[in-house]
Parts: C-alpha cells; sequence; structure tokens
C-alpha cells in the first residue's frame, strides 16, 4: 500500500467531514465559532497574550461565566493556550495557538466587514421594514 503525503492525508480528511450533513462534528464546531463573543475574543488575542481581565476590559458587555465560557471552549477546541503562573495571586494568560491563528485570519475579516458594511445593513433593514 502507498504512503500519502501531508496533502494527500489533508484531502482524504476533508471528504471526511460535511458541514451540510446533520450528524458531521464540524457543525459543533461552525456553531462554536460562529459566537458573537468567540469572534471578539479571537480578535483581541490577536493583539498578543492577554490576561482574563484585560480581555474582560476590551470585549464589552460579555459576562464573566460567559468569557470563561468562552476561554475554556477555545482552550478546549486547541485554539487558545492558557499559562497559568505560580505567582501570589496566580497570574493566568491566554494567547492563540498556531490553530487559533489561523482562525483568526478569517474571523478578522469577518469582524471587519461587520464594522465596514454596518451602514449598507441598517440600509437595508430600514427599506424591509418600510414595506
Amino acid at each position: 500500500m502507498a504512503t500519502k503525503n501531508a496533502a494527500q492525508q489533508r484531502a482524504d480528511r476533508k471528504h471526511d467531514y460535511d458541514a451540510y450533513l446533520a450528524a458531521c462534528p464540524s457543525r459543533q464546531l461552525l456553531e462554536r465559532i460562529s459566537n458573537k463573543w468567540v469572534v471578539l475574543v479571537l480578535n483581541e488575542l490577536g493583539d498578543g497574550p492577554a490576561r482574563y481581565s484585560e480581555i474582560a476590559r476590551v470585549v464589552a458587555g460579555v459576562s464573566q461565566k460567559m468569557l470563561t465560557q468562552t476561554l475554556r471552549n477555545l482552550e478546549r477546541d486547541g485554539l487558545v493556550h492558557r499559562d497559568v503562573e505560580a505567582t501570589v495571586p496566580v497570574t493566568v494568560t491566554y494567547s492563540l495557538t498556531e490553530l487559533g491563528s489561523s482562525l483568526l485570519k478569517v474571523m478578522g475579516q469577518l469582524k471587519l466587514w461587520a464594522e465596514d458594511y454596518m451602514p449598507e445593513v441598517f440600509a437595508a433593514r430600514e427599506r424591509y421594514d418600510a414595506l
């Protein structure tokens, strides 16, 4: 049996996951990463490692519970690294992993698109609501 190179293995795996299928696990991942808090946290960590309080300050409106849950989920999915330093009090710093950085490229564009096209979206909403 012939050995496959990395590109062939990735191509094979791509066929294993189809988000259009109800049972595909990639749907769970899409649900997770499409969360607004995930987009904002990833973008904040794109500027470099940050402590919890720094993230909470920048991501206005996120509750402590939701931020904690978001960071834990991102860590579980391998997108964020949690570094704990044995200081008094304990210092915890979050940073993007290589996988997280690859997702940030996409998410950063999504955030910029939303910021750039809000006037058009507001205009479309007004037209729709006027009907």
